[in-house]
């Protein structure tokens, strides 16, 4: 090897290690990323020329890969929408709402921009399949991103509930004297969501018997304007003489009287005024031969009269949304102020057969190429596609003590490389000077 030659495999050397040490440096600066990814750098032996008598080494070659598969850690964050993958999968993400690029992330910093949008710390919006009233993703065709949409909360409605179950508890008296009457109201929904009120009327007729009446409901806003007719009433009760609930009997409107189940009492209102369509309800007044909804005992009052009194149904008016939840199949869950709790998107994770081979796009977000294979859309909990944490992050691959210790490597080399290139010109110097 030639003097000159020391001297371009010292540059080399040089040219490497400083590219070594742009790489620690991106590193160290972005250790706090969420979701980034660290590069490493590969050195590889370039030789021209090698012979029987002699070997022409052209130096080193250094290049930059970024370690894309590699788990970071996972953060707890107080942030109900930032979320992590644990596991080999990717957030599905675009830089448009609609129409955008497609790529893929582990930055899972995402929060509400103005319009209502998920967008993580990068501007990129999070992609999931949209989930119809039944809870279940409208897309036929799951594993093309082109059945995805940018995930927007601020378009969530609240939507009413018939009420459809009524669930009764009350104690009435035993020390009531027969033909004593006592009412009580319950509020129903209709299928838009309107609040009607019906007055029960519980009638003593017997000993261990009572009769349960109920009136056309009214409006709940002004308590006298009926709005439908009510049918399934009268109903026959008789207790044990423990006090637990017996039987029942309904009498329908052709005065056919039929035993019932407790538990699963229906009637039914039509002809609503507010326009809604007919209701018809599921009444469960406990089952029979224990106390888990009526009961006849002695009130312990002057005068007697029902207790324990509550009345549960299902109905509700439309809500405002007041937050999402997300579970670890990426199933997005609105909550309202009504109760109501509503699926409204899932989100996929993308898998690939070479997640190291994608090209990055920026810190955190890639795109896809052939060394990485095309995307698998899957679910969440799918395999190795992990599953996804609510309300934390993962934290940047770089290790800190690495990065130092690579970069003493670093500084080291290239300063033995520069000690060659300093020896080299003191022997060119030796070499001209013998001329003198």
């Amino acid at each position: 090897m030639s003097l000159t030659s020391a001297m371009y495999s010292a540059t080399s050397g040089l040219t490497a290690q400083s590219k070594a040490l742009a790489s620690i440096s991106s590193n160290i600066a972005n250790s706090s990323t969420t979701g980034f990814k660290g590069t490493v750098t590969e050195f590889t032996s370039y030789i021209n020329k090698t012979t029987t008598v002699d070997e022409q080494v052209g130096g080193v070659i250094a290049s930059n890969t970024r370690s894309v598969s590699r788990q970071g850690e996972i953060q707890s964050s107080a942030t109900t929408t930032n979320m992590a993958v644990n596991g080999e999968g990717f957030f599905v993400v675009s830089d448009e709402t609609s129409d955008g690029g497609t790529y893929f992330t582990r930055n899972g910093s995402f929060s509400t921009d103005s319009n209502g949008n998920l967008v993580n710390s990068e501007g990129y919006y999070l992609y999931g399949w949209a989930v119809g009233d039944d809870g279940t993703v409208k897309a036929a065709n799951k594993t093309s991103t082109d059945s995805l949409e940018a995930i927007n909360l601020t378009s969530i409605k609240g939507t009413p509930k018939a009420t459809s179950t009524l669930d009764i508890e009350a104690n009435l008296p035993s020390d009531a004297e027969t033909g004593d009457s006592f009412t009580t109201d319950v509020e129903l929904f209709d299928a838009l969501g309107n609040s009607h009120s019906v007055t029960m009327t519980w009638s003593k007729t017997a000993d261990n018997t009572w009769s349960l009446s109920a009136s056309d409901p009214t409006s709940s806003a002004d308590g006298t304007t009926t709005t439908g007719t009510i049918s399934g009433f009268p109903i026959a009760i008789t207790f044990n003489s423990d006090g637990s609930l017996a039987s029942a009997t309904q009498t329908d409107s052709s005065g056919t009287t039929t035993s019932v189940d407790p538990s699963a009492i229906s009637f039914s209102v039509s002809g609503w005024t507010t326009g809604a369509s007919d209701s018809t309800v599921s009444m469960n007044l406990g089952s029979a031969d224990s106390t888990t909804g009526l009961t006849q005992y002695a009130s312990g009052e002057d005068t007697a009269a029902i207790g324990d009194w509550t009345a549960t149904g299902d109905g509700y008016e439309p809500g405002t949304l007041t937050g999402t939840t997300i579970d670890s199949s990426g199933m997005v869950r609105a909550t309202f102020d009504n109760g109501e709790t509503r699926a409204i998107y899932q989100i996929p994770i993308a898998t690939f057969a070479s997640a190291d081979g994608l090209e990055s796009e920026s810190g955190t977000t890639f795109t896809q190429t052939y060394e990485s294979g095309n995307y698998q859309l899957r679910t969440a909990g799918d395999g190795a596609a992990g599953e996804i944490e609510a309300s934390s992050l993962e934290s940047s691959t770089v290790e800190l003590t690495d990065e130092f210790s690579r970069m003493i490597v670093a500084q080291q080399a290239y300063s033995a490389a520069s000690k060659v290139m300093t020896t080299a010109q003191d022997m060119l110097d030796t070499l001209i000077s013998m001329k003198r």
